[in-house]
């Protein structure tokens, strides 16, 4: 009875894998923007947005943390009861900001987000308080907005496929396991 060798696996120089890591990190973004500028194409354009309804109320201690690279001592996250998908295709939710360093500082967010077009919006912020309603909030790019949560956010539990999940109970599940693949 004859052995077979222990089977090696391949290995790739290393200068490979820089070529290949290089040529991902170029095209990933290029990607992103082409979905968005394909569903622009192909969404109705007629499309209103429905009435928004008042900021809804939140509670930090429901907070799911959205991941996302720390900035300084802040966690961004979303609480799930905030999540409404309507009928328009927008997501709306309270995006909350807090510190974990002394003062503990909170801040919130009601945001919609709209899959077809990767746009964000930003209705209201909440600050020491009380919601402050944006005077003429508008949408923008995704990738463009001020805040990185909102794209981080679109990307791990909001958007598959220019389109918002089924449910909001998807959206919660995909921000429990921010790594899990669909």
């Amino acid at each position: 009875m004859s052995r077979l060798p222990p089977r090696v696996p391949h290995r790739r120089p290393a200068s490979f894998l820089r070529r290949a890591s290089r040529l991902l990190g170029a095209a990933l973004p290029a990607l992103v923007l082409a979905q968005a500028a394909s569903a622009q194409l192909f969404t109705d354009p007629d499309w209103k947005e429905s009435p928004v309804p008042p900021a809804p109320e939140f509670d930090q201690r429901r907070m799911l943390e959205i991941d996302m690279p720390r900035v300084y001592d802040l966690k961004y996250g979303v609480d799930p009861k905030t999540l409404a998908i309507t009928d328009d295709g927008v997501v709306r939710y309270v995006a909350i900001a807090k510190s974990t360093g002394p003062g503990a500082a909170l801040n919130a967010f009601y945001d919609g987000v709209r899959c077809a077009t990767g746009e964000i919006k930003t209705y209201a912020r909440y600050s020491g308080d009380a919601w402050h309603p944006v005077e003429n909030p508008e949408w923008q790019p995704l990738g463009q907005a001020k805040t990185r949560y909102s794209l981080a956010l679109a990307r791990q539990a909001i958007c598959r496929s220019g389109a918002p999940r089924g449910t909001t109970g998807e959206m919660v599940q995909a921000l429990k396991k921010p790594h899990s693949s669909d």
